[in-house]
């Protein structure tokens, strides 16, 4: 028993400490220390820098040359009631000594969505009934074009609450959704993580004059709970 609990002590720790310290988990050419989750850049007047990214602002082509790496997966994320957004999604990217997956968020109008699922060359479902529908090659040009609205990372190391104050201070609001699932909302810094006991952790990234983007939708689904 004792041996199958230190077994257990040495993965968890695997998985955290390379978030807690820099340095670990380096990647050659990257910076350990460099566009870190918690790095986060705010101009006074409404906008954000993270990654070296500024949200709302730049173009998912300019988004994808900073970013660098393999070309994202680029398509419309759906429900069967809902029209969908247009996301490009990376399965791994570091940032400084962090390693995630990567959720770009393009800016698009609900009739712009429309006619590009009208033009799409097919669709696939995903988890549940989620479809990614894969879009023509003159949407996914298109695309490059357009503003990126929120950038979302899923750490590989898995969080906690404390581990993400720890990091990011204390937040502005804490909204927990459910027994297993609570929101630290930082509006100053257009941040909102999802710490979730039950699957991975999420941080959603906007500029801080959008976050009632994030804010709106949470609060109404905490009202219907």
């Amino acid at each position: 028993m004792k041996f199958a609990l230190s077994i257990i002590a040495l993965i968890v720790a695997a998985l955290i400490i390379p978030f807690l310290i820099p340095g670990l988990g380096q990647r050659e050419g990257v910076n350990p220390n460099a566009n870190l989750p918690w790095q986060i850049e705010v101009d006074g007047q409404g906008g954000s820098r993270v990654f070296g990214i500024r949200p709302g602002t730049q173009t998912l082509g300019e988004v994808r040359a900073i970013l660098g790496g393999e070309a994202p997966e680029v398509a419309i994320i759906a429900t069967p009631d809902e029209v969908g957004t247009l996301e490009a999604y990376y399965s791994e990217l570091a940032f400084g000594f962090v390693l995630a997956k990567v959720i770009l968020t393009v800016d698009t109008t609900p009739d712009m969505i429309t006619a590009m699922r009208d033009r799409a060359l097919k669709g696939k479902y995903m988890e549940s009934s989620t479809r990614k529908i894969l879009l023509h090659p003159d949407d996914l040009l298109a695309a490059d074009a357009m503003p990126v609205r929120a950038i979302s990372i899923i750490p590989k190391a898995s969080l906690d609450e404390a581990t993400v104050i720890q990091r990011f201070g204390a937040p502005g609001a804490r909204v927990p959704i459910g027994d297993k699932r609570v929101h630290l909302l930082y509006p100053e810094k257009g941040l909102d993580v999802v710490v979730d006991a039950d699957g991975k952790e999420l941080l959603q990234y906007v500029a801080p004059r959008d976050f009632e983007r994030l804010r709106e939708p949470l609060q109404k689904e905490a009202a219907a709970q």
